[in-house]
């Protein structure tokens, strides 16, 4: 039985409506050992037999039948399976790929064998010492001569061990001395038993075999026998095949980058700028965040909840209750807490202690002739906290502390400190329980600065200053807020609830709490929504990248068109030409989100040495977190960036991809 069987094979081509038959029911045998050319002019069919016999046209009409079984050619994988383990092509234009090397063009068809990787650089060296090119393994094929591709070439071929080696006009561009040589090296390949075919229109060439079938005109029209086959060997061992696996698909895709690297280094750049600004400004949103944060606690205890009236008589959020501060100007008596709420207050689960306190609005503050008004002034507690003090101490009775701000008005920005231990006069309206306005003078020493270059300082007087001189105005003492402090820290916001929650006998809301962490999330809010801002202006140029890559990718594809051909020829399947195009743009991203981070990391670095000495505070923070996001949209920007060119590649028909250029 014969290994190789054509049974009335017909294709035409089409255009419009009109029919070209191209071959006309072709039948022919082949069997191993057999050196056949297939001989005729150009037109006469022999280039369209040769891509159906090498599995790589699908659409004919007829059988080819393989060792006693049928091909089905519009079963994709088996004939995937097919081209990998038992065709090899030789072709005229040598079809190197010439971002590899001359031993990496012949690894190719090794990694879809079994053999390990050891031994797939073995058996490639040994073919291209028998194709005398072992002194080339290292160039490239734009530094070789056309007998040098040549040989190449047929090493690929043999590099998987095929049954079936088909040449298309092997030696067409080589001159006569390379042309003998190769002859004789397909003449050697037949006598180890392979099948040979080679596709020619060069009598010499297929005299040169043991058999000759003529082509003419889509039609058989000789069959001559030159010598018997060559007998075959005994005990031969052959290759076992594989599908490719992923590993090699990415050592092809990283080749191919290393290759091209200045080119890549350009959409590699682009790419990184964007992923930078968007680390970068996440880093510095974190770290704006954590400054507010530190100055906040700094200020204030977070461990104390700030309780005021609430006016409404409905449930209040709590940035509504910050909102209604401005009662304290417009409706100073509505904002007043008996002493019967702060009992309720003292009574309630993990509160340590309550203090009343005065929030004192449009107060004036006079010494000598200079004079500086505040918006407010607080009391001090508990609430507070003494990191906030710069110069001096907290305020007792009788006794104030500035913020640096209010200093410096009322000396110079040179002499504030000179405060320290003088007086200055207080003057603000306060209400008697009937509500009539009474306006209070006070005498009070300056113990300490708040604020130093934080921006965020307080001034305030103690809880028995303000008392006693409202007590001696005959006006309202109870206080306008209180400061409750909770026992445990992670009680807070339980008591602030409950706080919020505390209605009085009419079934109206009464009172409610801020805490720190209310605060924090206001300011954070904001803070999150312009570094939002910035990274979504970052993200625009992390779509230019993206196009960038897709661009990139899509000229790959065309530039690359042969080498898919080449590929599909050898065995790879359209998953693996999709993996090849998708890895290298994924490499891409990988190395701009390297170059992104290491930048990073710089500016962070330079940055907060800078801004540190201002505040205090490394306010650009780089988290793991942050690093790990960096590379999360670098491969994800990539991956989908390359998915419609790798599509694209992987749809393209081998024979048109082998014949684009």
């Amino acid at each position: 039985m014969a290994y190789l069987t054509l049974k009335n094979i017909k294709k035409s081509y089409f255009l419009g409506n009109k029919e070209f038959p191209v071959l006309k029911g072709i039948n022919l045998s082949f069997n191993p050992g057999e050196f056949v050319s297939i001989l005729g002019e150009s037109g006469g069919g022999k280039t369209t037999l040769m891509n159906i016999i090498g599995g790589l046209d699908r659409k004919f009409d007829g059988q080819v039948i393989v060792d006693g079984k049928a091909l089905d050619h519009h079963q994709e994988q088996m004939m995937d399976q097919y081209r990998r383990e038992t065709v090899g092509y030789i072709y005229q234009s040598y079809n190197l790929i010439p971002h590899l090397t001359v031993l990496d063009n012949v690894q190719m068809s090794l990694d879809m064998t079994t053999l390990n990787a050891s031994e797939r650089r073995q058996r490639a060296l040994k073919l291209l010492d028998e194709v005398g090119l072992s002194d080339q393994v290292e160039k490239y094929p734009r530094q070789l001569s056309g007998g040098q591709k040549q040989r190449v070439a047929i090493a690929r071929a043999l590099a998987a061990d095929p049954k079936i080696i088909i040449a298309d006009e092997p030696t067409g561009a080589l001159d006569a001395e390379n042309t003998q040589e190769v002859l004789q090296l397909l003449d050697n390949i037949a006598k180890d038993g392979k099948l040979i075919i080679a596709v020619t229109h060069s009598q010499e060439v297929a005299d040169h075999g043991t058999r000759i079938v003529h082509l003419d005109n889509g039609q058989i029209a000789g069959d001559e026998q030159l010598k018997d086959p060559y007998s075959l060997p005994k005990d031969s061992v052959h290759l076992q095949s594989r599908a490719l696996p992923a590993a090699a698909s990415y050592r092809t895709a990283f080749k191919h980058f290393r290759y091209n690297f200045w080119r890549n280094f350009l959409i590699i750049l682009g790419t990184a700028i964007g992923i930078f600004a968007v680390i970068l400004f996440t880093a510095l949103g974190r770290g704006v965040n954590g400054f507010i944060n530190y100055q906040i606690n700094s200020l204030v205890n977070p461990q104390v909840i700030t309780v005021q009236r609430n006016t409404t008589g409905k449930k209040m959020t709590m940035q509504q209750m910050q909102d209604s501060t401005q009662n304290y100007v417009s409706d100073p008596q509505s904002m007043i807490i008996n002493h019967q709420e702060v009992k309720r207050l003292k009574d309630l689960k993990h509160v340590k202690n309550v203090e009343p306190g005065y929030i004192v609005t449009m107060a004036r503050f006079r010494n000598g002739d200079k004079s500086v008004s505040a918006t407010h002034v607080d009391t001090w507690g508990k609430s507070e906290s003494s990191h906030v003090i710069k110069q001096g101490h907290k305020p007792g009775k009788g006794e104030l502390v500035l913020d640096r701000k209010t200093a410096e008005s009322l000396t110079s920005v040179t002499t504030y400190k000179s405060l320290l231990g003088k007086k200055v006069q207080m003057e603000f309206n306060w209400l008697k329980p009937d509500g009539t306005p009474v306006q209070i003078s006070l005498k009070l020493k300056v113990v300490g600065i708040t604020n130093g270059n934080s921006g965020m300082g307080i001034s305030a007087s103690s809880y028995e200053t303000y008392r006693e001189a409202f007590k001696a105005a005959g006006a309202e003492t109870r206080p306008n807020t209180v400061a409750v402090n909770v026992d445990q820290m992670s009680q807070v916001n339980g008591v602030a609830s409950r706080i919020n929650n505390m209605k009085g006998d009419d079934g109206k809301y009464i009172l409610g709490g801020i805490t720190v962490g209310s605060i924090l999330k206001t300011v954070n809010n904001y803070v999150k929504v312009a570094s939002n801002v910035l990274s979504a202006i970052a993200g625009i140029s992390l779509l230019v990248s993206a196009l960038m890559i897709i661009v990139t990718m899509y000229m790959s594809v065309a530039e690359r068109t042969k080498e898919i051909g080449i590929l599909r020829a050898l065995g790879e399947r359209r998953k693996d030409i999709r993996r090849l195009f998708t890895s290298e743009s994924v490499i891409i991203g990988l190395c701009s989100a390297i170059l992104a981070e290491i930048v990073a990391v710089i500016a962070a670095f330079f940055l907060n040495q800078s801004l540190y000495r201002v505040v205090k505070y490394n306010i650009v923070q780089l988290s793991w977190e942050t690093i790990v996001m960096g590379f999360a949209i670098a491969i994800i920007i990539s991956f989908i960036a390359a998915l419609l060119p790798a599509r694209r590649a992987a749809s393209l028909n081998p024979i048109d991809a082998l014949a684009g250029e």
